[in-house]
């Protein structure tokens, strides 16, 4: 592995670590962030193909739709629409009649990279609202950690960080292993990724997602823990194959050159854009379910 590859990689998952730490608005202005470099590629590959979508008006939208996601969240369903009929409408009245395509792009990018990504804004707001603070103060931490630092760690950061985690552990494990070890071709869609290597970064996310929810004292912590990392294992890989399958019609190898030995933006967050929707929901309809009441 490329040394550059290897240390743009850990200042990212270092500064990801500390923008979640923080939490709150710096939270959403760090989603916020990449959400608008992520659209500037996509918006990029959209444009190699010769289609015109309402970039400026979609951008807009999303910072709104994140905002909203932060001060609002359950009204993110709502926003999503209204946001998506201003843009129709912005393109309704532009000189040159829009096409099928200008239109659905633009909702496309409207959703891939705003709606999907608020859905990691509404997990670390929520959890920490609608959760007892004391709830982190159960946490086992003897030896590392005061009783005041305990209570920093939220059960939105927690939770989110355990889902990073198992993203992690998804991208790495598919990498070496199929970088050591593949030999089936996964799909034409990315030539390099291999059977092997997607089974492996499955595994090694749901091992993770196992050992995490043990660590959070789940209820059924074992079989929900297993289920928790198979469903971002399968939505990472899922997530970094739609990239592929965009660059690939736009004629392109990496959606930038922002990140040193990575490529762009969108090369290093595809995984969590389908992600994020699944992670919240079974945290917030699925987990309950399983959690005794007092």
């Amino acid at each position: 592995m490329p040394v550059t590859r290897i240390i743009s990689g850990v200042i990212a998952i270092v500064l990801a670590i500390s923008v979640l730490s923080l939490g709150g608005i710096a939270f959403a202005i760090g989603i916020g962030l990449l959400a608008y470099l992520a659209q500037q590629e996509y918006f990029q590959l959209v444009q190699a193909k010769g289609i015109e979508p309402a970039i400026k008006s979609t951008m807009v939208a999303t910072q709104l739709l994140l905002l909203c996601a932060l001060l609002a969240p359950k009204f993110v369903s709502v926003a999503f629409p209204i946001a998506g009929a201003a843009i129709f409408c912005y393109l309704l009245f532009q000189p040159k009649l829009a096409s099928i395509a200008d239109m659905s792009t633009s909702i496309l990018g409207l959703f891939y990279g705003g709606l999907l990504p608020s859905y990691w804004i509404r997990l670390r707001v929520e959890l920490d609202l609608n959760t007892p603070i004391e709830v982190a103060s159960n946490i086992p931490l003897t030896g590392l950690v005061d009783a005041r630092a305990a209570t920093l760690l939220t059960p939105g950061l927690l939770t989110t960080l355990l889902a990073f985690c198992c993203i992690w552990a998804a991208d790495i494990g598919a990498y070496f292993f199929g970088k050591s070890f593949g030999k089936t071709r996964l799909s034409a869609v990315s030539p390099k990724k291999t059977v092997e290597g997607a089974v492996f970064g499955i595994l090694s996310s749901t091992l993770v997602g196992a050992i995490g929810a043990f660590g959070l004292n789940w209820a059924m912590w074992l079989p929900l823990g297993l289920i928790f990392g198979l469903i971002i294992g399968i939505a990472s890989l899922v997530g970094d194959l739609t990239e592929s399958l965009m660059k690939r019609d736009a004629g392109v190898k990496d959606s930038g050159q922002l990140i040193p030995g990575h490529g762009g933006i969108l090369d290093r967050t595809d995984s969590y854009i389908f992600t994020a929707p699944l992670v919240y929901y079974f945290i917030t309809l699925i987990l309950p379910l399983f959690t005794p009441t007092l």
